[in-house]
Order: C-alpha cells, then structure tokens, then sequence
C-alpha cells in the first residue's frame, strides 16, 4: 500500500493507494473545518509548521480507522504540499518562526528589488522568473527584520521539505522545490550564485538535493510507533501541490494542461523549453519528471482568491448553509447574477496583475434583489472571469490548450462553476476522480519504483467532459468584468 499526504491550507489530506490497482481505497482529511491563516499584519499570512505536523498525524490516525487496509502494509510515502511557503528550523529541528505561506505579500519589495539589481534578462533567462513575492524574498525579509531568528538558520525548507523531515528526521530538497523557491539557476543547473549572493544567504541553509522521485528518508521509530507504521518506510516523493495535482491527472508532457480551484485557483500547463513570461504575471518552475537531460518545465498561472472566495461569502451566511445547498440554489440565477459581479482579488498580492492588491469588491449591489444565492454565484462567476484573464496571458506566451484536465473536486464540484469556466476560456474540461493525496501516493510508487511514471496511470480515463455551448454569452460578461478590473488597476495607479 502507498500513501500520499496532501499539506494543503485549508486541511491536510490523507490517502492509501493499491500499487496493484492504482485505485485509492480511503482517504481522510484534518480539520474538520477549514484551518485558519494567521494574518497579524493587512497582507501577511502565516500557519504554524508544528500545527502541520499534528494536523498529519491526526489524518493518518483518522485514516487508519477506516479499517479499509492494514496500516502495516504501507511500503512508501509521496508528499504533496502548498507551495512557496518558507519554513525555518535551527540545527535541533526546531522550527523558529511560523511559515510565511504562498499568499503573503511583504517581501513582494524585496523580490521587486532583486529583479532590477540582478537584472531582469539575468533573472528571466537563468530563474526563469522575477524574484517576485516568492520563497527567496521572504527569507531576505526574515534577514532584514528578524536578524534574531535569521541568525539561528540551521536550514530553510519548503513545507513539503518540513514533513520529510518531521517523518524522516532527515532534510532533502529538489531543484522543483528550489525552482520555487526561486532559489533555482536553469541554464546552469545549480543553486543562483547570483540571486544567493545579492541577498546575502548563506550556502549551509539548503538542504541536499535529490531528484523529485528519491529516497528522501526513512520513517523514524519513535514515529512509526506513533502512526501504527512499519518503522523504515521510505519517503519517496515530494513536489509542490500544483506539479502534483498536473501529476495526479497524468499532466506530464509538453502541451498538456491541468487545473485546479482549491483555495487558490490554478492553470498548470507543461513545456520542453526553458520558457518565462517578459513580466513574470506566469511563472515557471521544474515540473516532477524535469531533469538535467529532460527539460520539463511548469508554466503555472496562481489566482489567490479562488475558493477561499466561496468560502468568504459562504461565511456571511448566519444559517450555515452548505455548499451543496447553495450550489442548488444558484441554479435558478440566471448567467451574469443579475447585475451583481465580483472583483475575486482580496487574499494578497496577484502575480498575474504585476504583484497589485486591487482588493475584492462587489459591484452592482441591488438590495432589493440581490439575496445570497447571487453573491455566490457572482463569486464563482468572478473566479471564472480571473481564470480567462490569467488564460489569456498563457495563451499569449505560447500555451494553446486544446483541453484542460481537473479534478472532479474543490470548485468544480459546482456545475455552475464549472459551466462559466468553460464557456469564459472557450476550452472544454475533462474531470477526473482523483485528488492531490492519491497522486502523491502513486508519486510514491513511481519513487520506490513499483511502476513507471507511464504506468502509473494505466486506466486514468475522464468521468465527465464539459463542452463548451455558450461561448458568446460569457463573453460579454467576461469583457464587462474586464472592463471593471482595469479601470479598479487604474484607479489603483493613479492613487499610488
């Protein structure tokens, strides 16, 4: 048996996969309700690594008393995590400050900064981005206001890296995870000596490298004895949630696309070439089969506010009303919620509109008519809209998907959403059964070699296929909405 761990920001996710089969046979998820993102200061966000870690073993726990397989038959473990997020532990593996997680904005300065000091054609060519609001520009915040804690740096991880280690006791990395980080040189195949030494890092920080698919550890006793695991188990993969969820839908080759509507909204789509967007409003990184010889880049559009902005709207409901209730609802109002529309962008800096936080907002608000049944469906229609911006972007920078592969989960969940999706982009979706902890479980097979990376998804097949009927229509709302975005961006501008 194989299981995958899926650190998400909302909840951990937990799944145990037949290598024989490839069918997920349980799966668990911790908490019950959605973690919270600590936000002590308008446009930071924080979550606590050692929360991480209970939160894991609470779902490894709760998914051993499904009773749907023995936990002593686990032979490998695959991780999947939210990207970006910067962890930091001293030399006894104590973390030393909560994680700075992919949707805080303060180093966004800092990455604005080393962009125009290293040059822009050096950054773009070798990183293959800005340094923008990622990993890199975080630490280099740490640095400057911290120095108290940057000084007691033993390593810094990702926070995939960080459940290794609290598994393993061991600390590995990959050039994906770097890549990320923007700590990551592609045309030279190492570390960024420029970026690196621009800010002033010290080399120890980072951990060894291996490839995606390693052994990157072994379950300790102490914590196999807590999880009722066999002691030794190898850890043997880990990649960024996004590079997994393409992985989970068996997105691996140059000109396939996959997506993803979880908290953040994604379009994750593969190249052969070292590709990069002249504004960094896209971003590349090393996809899970990218290697020295195999160049397998990740052309990946990050909208912030995705479900996060269902799940605001959901919360201005005093009656708990459920998704699935309110998803019915919506059925009955009509494409463009009358009127009302939704600016989705209030969860942090977007990269897609050059790193500005034009905020969330509502326009259109009839109180006569409106209810809450049509801020929802304006929300998921917003989300939609912001996808077919970013879209737009990558088709600009040479990604023609003829098709885009998702999850049958999170927002696609809603045919409403789903519907406006299509119809916005003009691109029909595939959605498939399978989730981020069960392809970590497989990226685990694919690691301690129980099947190649093209077996692994032997039988994958699309339990729904969306085609696209109303193109027109959602274009002219899609325009519209444009229309108030720009003139928000603008507005924005002139204040500054």
């Amino acid at each position: 048996m194989l299981l995958g761990i899926d650190l998400g920001t909302s909840s951990v996710k937990v799944s145990v996969v037949d290598p024989q089969t490839r069918n997920c046979i349980a799966s668990a998820s911790y908490p019950e309700t959605e973690a919270a993102i600590i936000s002590p200061r308008s446009g930071w966000a924080e979550q606590s690594p050692d929360q991480w870690w209970d939160f894991t073993k609470h779902a490894i726990q709760k998914l051993h008393r499904s009773g749907k397989y023995h936990s002593k038959d686990i032979t490998a473990i695959g991780i999947a995590y939210q990207m970006h997020g910067l962890v930091l532990v001293d030399k006894d593996q104590n973390v030393l400050r909560n994680s700075i997680i992919w949707c805080d904005s303060r180093a966004v300065d800092y990455g604005n900064a080393a962009f125009e000091k290293i040059g822009e054609r050096e950054c773009l060519t070798t990183l293959l981005n800005s340094p923008g609001n990622f990993t890199a520009a975080k630490l280099a915040w740490v640095k400057e206001n911290e120095p108290q804690i940057y000084q007691r740096i033993y390593k810094l991880m990702l926070p995939g890296d960080f459940l290794a280690m609290k598994l393993t006791g061991e600390i590995t990395t990959s050039i994906s995870s770097l890549s990320e980080g923007i700590f990551w040189n592609f045309k030279e195949n190492h570390l960024s000596q420029s970026l690196i030494e621009y800010f002033g890092f010290d080399y120890s920080f980072f951990p060894d490298i291996k490839d995606v698919f390693a052994d990157h550890g072994h379950v300790t006793t102490d914590v196999a004895s807590a999880l009722d695991l066999t002691p030794g188990i190898p850890v043997t993969y880990k990649a960024g949630d996004q590079p997994n969820n393409a992985l989970s839908l068996n997105v691996l080759n140059p000109g396939e696309v996959a997506a993803n509507a979880g908290t953040s909204g994604v379009i994750y789509g593969v190249a052969d070439e070292l590709t990069y967007d002249l504004e960094s409003r896209i971003n590349s990184f090393a996809h899970v089969n990218h290697t020295k010889v195999q160049t397998r880049i990740g052309v990946l559009l990050c909208i912030n506010g995705a479900g996060i902005t269902s799940s605001w709207i959901r919360s201005l409901s005093q009656s708990n009303i459920s998704y699935d209730q309110l998803n019915e609802q919506i059925s009955e109002i009509p494409i463009g919620s009358e009127g009302l529309s939704l600016l989705p962008f209030g969860n942090g800096a977007e990269r897609m509109l050059n790193n500005k936080q034009p905020g969330a907002s509502f326009n259109g608000i009839d109180f006569n008519k409106h209810t809450i049944a049509h801020f929802y469906r304006a929300g998921l229609e917003g989300v939609a809209f912001a996808f077919r911006y970013g879209l737009d972007i990558m088709q600009q920078n040479g990604m023609q998907p003829s098709v885009i592969r998702a999850g049958n989960a999170n927002m696609f969940l809603s045919d409403v959403f789903a519907t406006t999706f299509v119809n916005t982009t003009g691109i029909p979706v595939e959605l498939y059964n399978n989730d981020g902890s069960c392809g970590a479980a497989l990226g685990a097979g694919i690691g301690v070699k129980l099947f190649s990376q093209g077996d692994a998804f032997n039988g994958l097949q699309p339990i729904k296929r969306i085609e696209v009927t109303q193109a027109a229509v959602y274009n002219d709302l899609y325009q519209e909405w444009k229309q108030l975005l720009l003139q928000q961006l603008n507005k924005q501008l002139i204040t500054l």
